[in-house]
């Protein structure tokens, strides 16, 4: 049995990367606690502790004696804006606050997305480039980005391209999204599997990504052609130029120099490993 390294509380642990999450985290001899409503099942590698990101008085007892809150909850793929909206900034702002007063020496790690990034960048999304978010989901993200900022707290940031693996399913989900966008199969897409998320929030737990914004990716963005390819589909071809070469495309120079490095370095790889 290896020794508890500290308690951590998991938001959105029920969803495509807290449930891969966190069992690693257990694993690696941290305590996890995973907040869930009322009612519902701790995930596996945690013990559930009941509250609501809307609900403000309930999160006190949830952060109380953490060392850290790894902050996976949000609201994604719905017209819904207002909920987007809700969910990733208000509830974002609720738990910071909640930390702030009751758990102010906790570090708090926040999951973004590298989708904030300007469509027709001049290269691929670094973090020192002005966010120009499409949509309400990124947009979101980039709000609650500054609110984490402008806390006072011990913070990081980590933004995800396309996470896939561990049998997730959202490899096989990938081509309709990307049929029905019409994107160019030579478009080249960041890409990182679950096990090194692992990889960086244990990184950020450790302290070595504190007080920045950092994109997290593997090192070999693959052709949208080649990725549905893997995925066992066949894109529309097109000898057509492309458009915006580097959107989807995150620079991930800064984690490397860091000390982050993929341990599933592409696609080809987890699929050769049986790790999709």
């Amino acid at each position: 049995m290896k020794e508890k390294k500290g308690k951590i509380l998991v938001t959105g642990g029920t969803g495509l990367v807290g449930a891969r999450l966190l069992p690693r985290l257990a694993g690696a001899g941290y305590n996890c606690r995973a907040l869930v409503r009322e009612g519902k099942a701790a995930p596996a590698g945690a013990a559930g502790i009941t509250g609501d990101l809307f609900d403000p008085l309930s999160l006190a007892g949830a952060v109380k004696e953490i060392s850290a809150v790894i902050h996976l909850a949000a609201v994604f793929r719905t017209a819904d804006t207002e909920l987007i909206w809700k969910s990733n900034l208000e509830g974002t702002r609720n738990l910071i606050e909640a930390v702030r007063l009751h758990a102010p020496g906790a570090k708090f790690i926040f999951a973004s997305t590298s989708h904030v990034y300007n469509k027709d960048n001049p290269h691929p999304g670094r973090e020192d480039d002005e966010p120009a978010p499409q949509h309400a989901y990124p947009a979101s993200k980039v709000a609650a980005e500054k609110a984490l900022g402008e806390s006072g707290l011990s913070w990081s940031v980590l933004r995800f391209p396309f996470v896939y693996g561990d049998g997730d399913g959202h490899l096989e989900d990938l081509p309709k999204h990307a049929i029905a966008a019409k994107f160019h199969p030579a478009m080249r897409m960041s890409t990182i599997h679950h096990r090194d998320i692992f990889t960086a929030v244990a990184m950020a737990l450790e302290g070595k990504l504190d007080g920045r914004i950092v994109n997290i990716a593997d090192e070999a963005p693959l052709t949208l052609y080649e990725i549905l390819q893997l995925a066992g589909e066949t894109m529309p071809a097109t000898s057509e130029p492309l458009a915006d070469p580097w959107y989807l495309h995150a620079d991930a120079s800064l984690a490397r120099s860091l000390g982050f490095k993929a341990s599933v370095r592409t696609i080809h790889q987890a699929k050769e490993e049986g790790m999709l």
